[in-house]
């Protein structure tokens, strides 16, 4: 009986497509972001899993920061939060400060310059 074998194995369900921030358990849409990074300079020398740990670092310093808001927003009586208590939140925090900084230099001023002899 093989036609009867064979008609039991064709009866197979596809499993239903996962999205990458799905399958990662993200907010933050991992597609896009390999969208962005695939347009730069060094877009063929990118892993597969790039994209899906940078959408998760942006996912966790976005939460860090919409937190520190809120508490912002709480301590001066207000429900939403306004652009003002994001600055007030990245400027209160050392870590979220230095990071969004604005430097101004190039990297290669800093460096020092071998002495030609």
């Amino acid at each position: 009986m093989p036609g009867k074998r064979s008609r039991q194995l064709s009866v197979r369900h596809k499993r239903q497509a996962q999205s990458r921030s799905t399958r990662a358990e993200l907010q933050f849409p991992v597609s896009r972001v390999d969208r962005f990074l695939r347009q730069g300079p060094y877009g063929q020398r990118l892993s597969s899993s790039t994209p899906v740990f940078l959408a998760g670092v942006l996912e966790y310093l976005t939460a860090n920061i919409l937190e520190q808001a809120s508490k912002e927003a709480h301590s001066s009586r207000k429900i939403r939060i306004t652009p003002e208590h994001v600055q007030r939140a990245v400027d209160n925090n050392l870590n979220l400060s230095h990071l969004f900084e604005n430097d101004n230099y190039r990297q290669d001023e800093q460096m020092p310059q071998p002495s030609r002899k």
